[in-house]
């Protein structure tokens, strides 16, 4: 089993160490994610022992994998979160991710433990009892602190439990249970499509194909059976995806592609960047430039609206598109939410470097008709893809 560590800051700490060894002698792949408060009581260095790795504490130490806050929310089985003090459970309740572990945990959708450890009032406090409370209806699993002595010199319920307890509870099966989208099935195009000119010249557009494979990594993850199909991208899956990936270039392949696709589906999100046009004549040779006196005219002609124009079988209930714009932006998004007949529409400014087409990152405001809009703010790709998943699922449930 993967098990990632998330140790916050607090004097029980020490008997973290023994839980994490205890972790690494039973089997388990293990590794450690660090609060900067946790470091001023346990080095970093004992849990890098421990492990044989890396322990992450910053997005600034993790430079060689500029995303690594996802890839090991991905990369886990189960996140155990020890000790966990007050403040961080109140972030984990009402979705906060201000840090580095903070947003580790947000972005996972892998079982979730909680062993939290405090002061006695502060566990009795009304608000550290609803956080618990709403972290239970969130599906994570809670180990209540033990009464005893604390480290202020009185006893209460408050302490880190025994050893014995805290490895038992760890060591609990993690619980394959269905899913959000079990049994259903959800198209995702991604990437941009390419109109060729002569054989090796094209139309393109900058889009990477990041959103659109973090909406069908996710869709996976939460129990769907995902067709991805992308236009060309350096992009992979991992490789126990069951994500069935379909390579395309063109619209013309695109459609094709997707009318086949759709047939049975559930979902649709139209994610891909589509070429508005293609060229008329398409050349059956590499064109010379000496062949056009310094000027090249080429005609375009436009290509069909796919997403509108689209036959919609019975059973795709929920069709989702994507509008990248550099001005105009809610306008245009209404405009096309109506004209394409979608049930959500995704806008985001692309003209803004920094959540662009190349961008790790993404901003976006979500349209639907009769709901007011939902902005969500600046996140990784990753996290907005999961946001925009759950809203769907408030929709078709």
């Amino acid at each position: 089993m993967k098990i990632l560590f998330v140790v916050t800051g607090g004097i029980a700490e020490y008997k973290v160490v023994e839980a994490v060894r205890f972790q690494v002698k039973a089997g388990n792949q293990v590794k450690v994610v660090m609060t900067q408060m946790a470091k001023q009581f346990v080095t970093p260095l004992t849990f890098a022992t421990l492990t044989n790795d890396i322990v992450y504490d910053s997005f600034e130490a993790s430079t060689e994998n500029p995303v690594a806050h996802i890839a090991l929310a991905d990369w886990a089985d189960q996140i155990v979160i020890a000790p966990a003090t007050a403040n961080f459970i109140g972030k984990m309740a009402n979705g906060i991710a201000d840090d580095f572990a903070s947003t580790v945990v947000i972005a996972s959708t892998a079982k979730k433990r909680v062993l939290p450890a405090m002061n006695v009032n502060m566990w009795n406090n009304p608000a550290v009892q609803r956080n618990i409370e709403q972290l239970k209806q969130d599906g994570v699993a809670i180990l209540e602190p033990a009464v005893g002595a604390l480290a202020e010199g009185y006893s209460g319920k408050g302490r880190f439990p025994d050893a014995e307890i805290v490895n038992a509870f760890i060591s609990e099966p993690v619980e394959k249970t269905a899913t959000t989208f079990s049994g259903k099935k959800i198209v995702v195009t991604a990437g941009g499509t390419r109109e060729a000119i002569d054989p090796v010249r094209y139309i393109g557009n900058e889009s990477s194909g990041k959103m659109g494979f973090a909406l069908a990594q996710k869709a996976e993850q939460l129990g769907a059976q995902v067709i991805l199909i992308t236009g060309p991208t350096n992009l992979t899956l991992a490789e126990d995806s069951s994500i069935q990936r379909v390579n395309i270039k063109s619209v013309a392949d695109l459609q094709v592609a997707l009318e086949r696709a759709v047939q049975d589906a559930d979902i649709l999100i139209m994610a891909a960047a589509v070429s508005d046009y293609r060229v008329a004549q398409v050349a059956d040779h590499k064109m010379k430039k000496d062949d056009f006196n310094g000027e090249l005219e080429i005609k375009l002609v436009e290509n069909p609206d796919i997403l509108a124009n689209l036959k919609r079988p019975a059973s795709l209930k929920y069709v989702v598109g994507f509008a990248a714009e550099t001005n105009d932006l809610i306008t245009n998004a209404e405009r096309k939410i109506q004209k394409k007949k979608l049930n959500m529409i995704v806008a985001n400014d692309v003209s803004n470097h920094q959540i662009g087409f190349e961008s790790n990152q993404n901003a976006v405001t979500i349209l639907r008709p009769n709901h007011a809009n939902v902005e969500l703010p600046q996140n990784d790709k990753t996290v907005i893809a999961e946001q925009i998943l759950k809203l769907i699922d408030q929709e078709i449930n």
